[in-house]
C-alpha cells in the first residue's frame, strides 16, 4: 500500500492531517511537500492534529519526518499531536522514544479532553499549556 494523506481546517490555528497506509523511505518525500503546504496556512502558535488511524508502518525516514513537523511547530510556538496509531506504529514510537507520550492520543475523545484541558489552563491563568 502506497501513502494516502487528506486534510481539513477546523479553525484557522489547527489542521488535522490523515495518515494512511506506509510512510517510509518511499514516501516521505511526497508527505514533507505536503506538510511544506500546509504548515505556513495555519495561524502562529497553532496545532497540526496527525490522525495516524491508517498508517499501516512508519520506517525511520516517516519519523524523521514527523520530527520535522514538530520541531517547525515548536518554533512558531505551535503543537504537533498525535492520533489513533495503530498498535505497531505506537511501538515503533515506544521503541525510539520518537514521540512524547503527552502528544499521542488513542482517540478523538482523549485529544478532545487534552484540548479542553489546556485551553481551560489559559482561560484560568495558569500559563501556557
Amino acid at each position: 500500500m502506497t501513502l494516502s494523506l487528506h486534510h481539513e481546517f477546523p479553525a484557522t490555528d489547527r489542521v488535522v492531517v490523515y495518515v494512511g497506509g506506509r510512510l517510509d523511505a518511499m514516501s516521505f518525500g511526497e508527505f514533507d511537500e505536503a506538510m511544506l503546504v500546509l504548515l505556513p496556512r495555519l495561524d502562529e502558535g497553532g496545532t497540526v492534529v496527525v490522525d495516524l488511524a491508517g498508517l499501516e508502518y512508519v520506517s525511520s525516514a516517516g519519523l524523521r519526518s514527523l520530527a520535522r513537523i514538530r520541531k517547525s511547530m515548536r518554533a512558531r510556538n505551535g503543537h504537533t499531536l498525535l492520533l489513533n496509531p495503530q498498535p505497531q506504529v505506537r511501538k515503533v514510537f515506544d521503541i525510539v522514544k520518537a514521540v512524547p507520550v503527552n502528544e499521542v492520543f488513542t482517540s478523538t475523545q482523549e485529544l478532545d479532553a487534552y484540548l479542553d484541558r489546556m485551553q481551560r489552563q489559559v482561560i484560568e491563568g495558569n500559563g501556557d499549556a
